[in-house]
């Protein structure tokens, strides 16, 4: 049996809209490089380190002591972190100190726990 596919058969019905809102687009660079920040973010491991970097810069050591997750996979993280420009390292003596890299981040996450605090229910539930 053939599936049918849904197909709008009109054209473009408010043009003035779809000019407005197609020059106000990121390119197609800009997307994919932003698509790609928020795949790096949607691991709960990730996101629970760059969460924890919110308050205070740590070294491996003391986040994977507070998160409970061994230090080699602290560090693989950190790695996958600071490839995507999410956090930074300073070093003092032996010890590595991370931190966000920008504001931005912090504003990133801080908007993402406010909407689910503020929302009061999950993605998963909502239909």
């Amino acid at each position: 049996m053939k599936k049918q596919l849904m197909v709008c058969d009109c054209n473009v019905i408010h043009e003035d809209v779809v000019n407005e809102v197609k020059h106000k687009l990121p390119n197609i660079d800009e997307l994919e490089k932003t698509a790609n920040l928020f795949k790096v973010l949607a691991d709960n491991t990730r996101f629970k380190i760059i969460t924890t970097l919110l308050t205070h810069e740590m070294c491996v050591c003391d986040l994977s002591y507070l998160l409970n997750m061994s230090q080699s996979l602290v560090s693989h993280q950190l790695r996958k972190l600071r490839k995507a420009r999410l956090v930074k390292y300073r070093r003092e003596g032996k010890v590595v100190y991370y931190s966000l890299d920008d504001e931005h981040i912090e504003k990133i996450i801080q908007y993402g726990i406010d909407h689910i605090r503020e929302s009061g229910e999950s993605f998963e539930t909502r239909e």
